[in-house]
């Protein structure tokens, strides 16, 4: 989820109507007022409610981009297989898709991962392999292994969420959603990243049709990306000589945060005004506030999000 700061209450949805397939249920999510955050801060704050997609995320418009581009380029064939390497909701987005496509997926994800995900992933038909986490550099990484297994596999296809611009542009159809619903009365928008297709792609929607837009980032622990908006570079503390950690990312977050650079994130960088940090005693605060005063239950990164919104307005 998404959060933006407005002047005023987006116009009314279309009639729902008769779906030929589940896909043609993603995107066109809602969006909802954040009436206990908008009251305190005197700020129309709305989150973009993507719980409401069939794979409970945002992530399904990834994955739906991602693989019928494949499909129409040849890359993926009929019945073939996707492979993914994930910590977060893509892999339950892909094995949505593919199986709604008439594909196969196959998911690689850390073994710290919630246990939950890969019963998920298990039930929508999808193969899940669980490996110790390492450092992208290992060529043991999730990553890694998912793309040598797709290079390796007849009809594979590596579906490579952080570096394949199909994420990006899933995002801009996200973004003119948002223009539409809000009648282009935005005045900032508010995301942290992780593969940074998400930020990228509604900032650059959202600016070219409105100039006076602006875009906050949300960084949470041991992530990189708020020390590269905000000096322009890549480092944190915890990168300082004696304190490297086997594993910087000392939070409670899942999906966000990272220390490297992303082709999807690089599309949208230029775009983004203003970084904040956030911590996870704040996400974890603002996802039980957000649970009792608006009946939200929403995870940790629309938790870190919903912060990011309160420190932009």
């Amino acid at each position: 989820v998404g959060f933006l700061l407005g002047r005023a209450r987006p116009a009314a949805s279309s009639k729902d109507e008769a779906r030929s397939s589940v896909t043609d249920l993603i995107g066109n999510t809602p969006l909802i007022r954040i009436n206990s955050l908008s009251d305190a801060t005197g700020c129309e704050i709305y989150g973009k409610a993507e719980f409401m997609n069939p794979g409970g995320s945002i992530k399904d418009r990834v994955a739906l981009q991602i693989v019928r581009e494949a499909l129409a380029s040849g890359d993926l064939g009929p019945g073939g297989t996707v492979f993914e390497g994930t910590a977060g909701s893509t892999g339950v987005s892909l094995s949505l898709v593919t199986a709604a496509l008439g594909c196969k997926c196959h998911v690689v994800l850390p073994d710290d991962a919630a246990i939950e995900k890969a019963e998920l992933l298990q039930a929508y038909g999808a193969s899940v392999e669980r490996v110790r986490p390492v450092s992208i550099s290992h060529r043991d990484h999730f990553v890694n292994i998912a793309r040598r297994k797709a290079e390796s596999t007849e009809g594979g296809f590596f579906s490579n969420q952080f570096e394949n611009l199909a994420n990006f542009r899933a995002h801009l159809k996200t973004g003119e959603e948002i223009y539409t619903q809000t009648g282009g009365r935005v005045d900032a928008f508010v995301a942290a990243a992780g593969t940074g297709g998400t930020i990228a792609g509604i900032s650059s929607y959202l600016k070219s049709r409105l100039s006076s837009v602006r875009v906050f980032l949300i960084d949470p622990p041991g992530s990189s990306l708020y020390n590269r908006v905000k000096r322009g570079v890549m480092y944190t503390k915890v990168e300082a000589e004696g304190k490297r950690l086997k594993n910087p990312f000392d939070t409670i977050t899942e999906g966000i945060g990272i220390n490297r650079l992303t082709r999807n994130f690089t599309e949208g960088e230029h775009l983004i005004d203003e970084a904040f940090q956030g911590t996870d005693a704040e996400a974890v605060e603002m996802a039980r506030w957000l649970v009792r005063e608006d009946g939200l239950f929403v995870g940790s990164s629309s938790a870190m999000n919903c912060v990011g919104a309160l420190k932009a307005a």
